[in-house]
């Protein structure tokens, strides 16, 4: 039997390599994601160590300057809060982006497989076809020539 050889096995095998580049981009993504997520986290746990300090401020005697500062301490944590979880959702975008390109890439694998794997089914049929074409010409020969050997 012969061996079977896909001619677009180069284009299977560079699909394979966009899918593999995909994932990874996608792992990079992710892990850049939930950087800034923390990030995020993070702040919003200063923000609140900030608002618990200032209500324990005004339990205790008040000093205005000190509850003026935790008061700018809240609203600068408040624009960095913001600037995060904008961060956060360009981050959100790339992985999303990255998702949709690997969703893309294993289509056009699955597709090219599919192609291969059609490409041999239909080179064993061939293959089927070409030996029973090969025993039924060796039938014939066998058949004709112990015709001829009575015959004479």
């Amino acid at each position: 039997m012969a061996k079977f050889i896909y001619r677009m096995q180069s284009l299977l095998n560079i699909q394979y390599q966009l899918e593999s580049q995909a994932k990874m981009d996608l792992g990079r993504a992710q892990m850049h994601l939930n950087e800034e997520e923390e990030k995020l986290q993070i702040l919003i746990d200063r923000k609140e160590a900030y608002l618990e300090e200032g209500r324990l401020m005004r339990s205790d005697r008040l000093h205005i300057m000190d509850l003026k500062d935790n008061r700018n301490a809240v609203l600068i944590m408040d624009e960095m809060i913001d600037r995060q979880r904008e961060q956060v959702a360009l981050a959100q975008k790339v992985v999303e982006e990255a998702r949709k390109k690997l969703q893309e890439v294993m289509q056009e694998r699955k597709m090219h497989e599919k192609l291969r794997e059609k490409a041999f089914v239909e080179f064993v049929r061939e293959e089927n076809a070409a030996e029973h074409k090969a025993v039924d010409e060796l039938t014939s020969y066998t058949y004709g020539q112990r015709g001829k050997a009575k015959g004479q």
